[in-house]
This record gives structure tokens, sequence and C-alpha cells, in this order.
């Protein structure tokens, strides 16, 4: 299941459930730390594509980070979510979280800056930043 949301001030939200599969755990059946920025990197792609995008690989990235709550194991289902939460001239911060039955299993950022064809920080489209700032006309 997957939906587009909207957050109180108007930012886009992706939002899909999802199930642990056996290739992202470790030798103990809970995630492998690694499975979160996967899901999370999937998640932003697909977020992107809800709002319009059409560029989606200017976008490597300067920042990442998580923090683990609980465990998540095999065949777990989960909700996982993202959304923008800072969208400057040139980058994005993405904040994402995994959730399980209303508890927090998992949170995290993925700071990322547009580049042009020779690798260059380059603005972000205008159009891209309104959307994501939830300020598209």
């Amino acid at each position: 299941m997957t939906e587009s949301v909207t957050a109180n001030d108007g930012r886009p939200v992706y939002r899909e459930r999802r199930r642990v599969e056996w290739i992202e755990t470790d030798a103990g059946g809970r995630i492998h730390f690694t499975a979160v920025f996967r899901w999370a990197e999937s998640a932003e792609y697909s977020l992107l594509r809800q709002v319009g995008a059409t560029r989606l690989t200017t976008f490597p990235r300067r920042e990442v980070s998580a923090r683990y709550h609980r465990p998540l194991r095999f065949g777990d289902e989960f909700e996982l979510e993202i959304t923008a939460g800072t969208v400057g001239t040139t980058s994005i911060v993405y904040e994402w979280r995994g959730t399980r039955e209303g508890e927090l299993y998992f949170e995290g950022t993925i700071a990322c800056v547009n580049v042009d064809d020779d690798g260059r920080p380059s603005p972000l489209p205008d159009e891209l930043r309104d959307a994501l700032r939830g300020s598209a006309t």
C-alpha cells in the first residue's frame, strides 16, 4: 500500500507499507542496519515522482543519519514515511521514519545536493522547490 498525503504545513508526504525481506536481515534475523537507507532512498524517489520531478539522478548525498529505536525482524510489516524537511537553494534534507503498530522503530535524514552535468551544485528547479515545500500552485 502506498499513499500520497500532505503534512499539516502543506508539504507532500510519501507513505508506503513494507515487509522486511530475508535479504534485508542479518544473521540474527533482524534488519541489517543498511536496510533503512535503501528503504529511505526508494521512498525519496517515489516522493520526487509524486511531485512531478523528471530528473531523479542529480542528487548525490552529502550526509545520511539513522537512529534505531526497536528492531524489525524478517517478515515484520511496517509503514515508511518520508518528506522534505528542509528545502534550500541547491539542497534537500529528507526526514524519514518507520513505524509499526503506532511505535517508532527507526528514523533518519538524508541531505543531498542538486548538481549540474559537471557535478557542481546547481539551484533546484523552482517547480520542484515549491512542490517539496508545499507551496506549489
